[in-house]
């Protein structure tokens, strides 16, 4: 059957293809620890009450409508009210977009921005931004980063990538790799940018600017978030924000996001998602709209919920980092964000007790599925070579008190290697 050139060409999810292959294991029986799912198991991290309790409330009220395209006035007004409170970011409404989480969003940003052919500017590893790419027919320019530099794109490669370019896609904190921008880096960044567009002139297509902020409050120790609109407000006229509440309150199912840019730009992306439909749902906006207004509650949940998370990533950190002093081949990045850590198994080229020689990264993380039952997602998922060694490992389903038992199976699996 012959199909579209974009739907024969287009790759599936390796993540939810990956965590099929998990799930049939499971069912087969077998211990998994699953760190592969960016999402949070709601009996460990369950949303705020005082969310819930709205959002059953606006039901019982009726509220099963069809809303705005652009997203509910109140919602709007009160993201707005919240993001000034908390980050100095000012908004009005009409810079406002809500839809059903932050994919739409990234997706409409996209398609109202970024013609074929033209460049779009990305680190690897780095959330989806391939695939976008792909959708639009754009031309990929990636940034290969290190561990060096915690996996951060530098403005010493950007630079002197943005000549020709129409989007800069970034993201702190990040995903895959729970680490963020340092304010001097970003404003070496945003400088840049903001050259690149004094260059080109009236008349000609700016430089725009994705920030993908939807981690933004998941920030542990010294790390504080920064955003390019904040430190450089000139830039204000070309960056668009990806927000919302998937992260922040562990709402990934409530599908409640929102983008931040000039008012010129939302309305095109409000035209392209009024075709899709990717409204977020009516009673979830309403129970949105009041939550975030409610100051102490939300200061309450975020403290629990962040120490919590950081607790579990330094925790499954320390052991890593253990392990490598050990003389294992494996190794981690400090979390400093996000519900994500960054671990490496540089396994190529040893044998397993079987015999069998691990030639490639595919193998690699076979064997630790298979092994040590830890199921994390490689980088080569979010754009990286396929065999880097480093991983994603999500701690959003993590029981505390079994984290001494999977590094306990991880041990055991790296010790039958020779």
């Amino acid at each position: 059957m012959q199909l579209s050139q974009l739907a024969e060409s287009l790759i599936g999810s390796e993540i939810v293809r990956l965590g099929n292959e998990i799930k049939d294991k499971i069912r087969q029986g077998n211990r998994i620890y699953n760190f592969t799912i960016g999402d949070f198991d709601s009996r460990i991290f369950p949303i705020p009450q005082e969310l819930e309790k709205g959002i059953i409330e606006a039901y019982r009220e009726g509220y099963t409508n069809y809303p705005p395209a652009e997203g509910i006035l109140e919602l709007r007004e009160s993201v707005g009210r919240f993001l000034a409170d908390r980050e100095g970011l000012h908004y009005t409404p009409s810079e406002i977009l809500i839809a059903s989480g932050g994919r739409p969003l990234i997706y409409a940003l996209y398609r109202a921005i970024v013609d074929k052919g033209e460049k779009v500017i990305y680190a690897v590893p780095s959330w989806n931004n391939n695939h976008y790419v792909h959708f639009v027919g754009g031309q990929h320019v990636t940034i290969d980063t290190t561990p060096e530099q915690q996996f951060m794109p530098t403005a010493d490669q950007v630079r002197p990538l943005l000549g020709d370019a129409t989007l800069l896609a970034l993201c702190s904190p990040q995903n895959p790799t729970g680490t963020a921008f340092s304010k001097e880096e970003l404003q070496k960044i945003c400088d840049a940018v903001v050259e690149e567009n004094a260059r080109r002139g009236p008349g000609k297509k700016k430089l725009f600017l994705l920030y993908d902020q939807m981690y933004w409050t998941l920030t542990y120790g010294k790390t504080r978030h920064y955003n390019p609109v904040s430190l450089r407000p000139e830039l204000k006229d070309y960056t668009v924000f990806i927000d919302g509440i998937s992260k922040v309150f562990a709402a990934t199912g409530l599908r409640v996001g929102w983008a931040l840019g000039p008012a010129e730009i939302i309305a095109k992306m409000k035209a392209i998602l009024s075709h899709m439909g990717a409204w977020a749902p009516m009673a979830e906006q309403r129970a949105t709209a009041a939550y975030l207004g409610q100051t102490e509650a939300i200061d309450r949940y975020l403290k629990h919920f962040k120490n919590e998370l950081e607790e579990r990533l330094n925790r499954i950190y320390d052991g890593f980092r253990t392990l490598k002093t050990e003389g294992f081949a494996v190794d981690s990045v400090e979390p400093q964000a996000a519900l994500y850590l960054t671990v490496c198994f540089d396994l190529t080229g040893k044998k397993t007790p079987a015999g069998k020689v691990l030639e490639d990264q595919e193998q690699v993380t076979a064997y630790i599925l298979d092994a040590a039952g830890l199921a994390v997602v490689p980088f080569s998922a979010f754009g990286a070579g396929k065999n880097s060694p480093w991983y994603r490992l999500s701690v959003g389903t993590c029981v505390k008190e079994e984290i001494p038992d999977m590094l306990g199976a991880v041990r055991k699996a790296l010790e039958g290697l020779r």
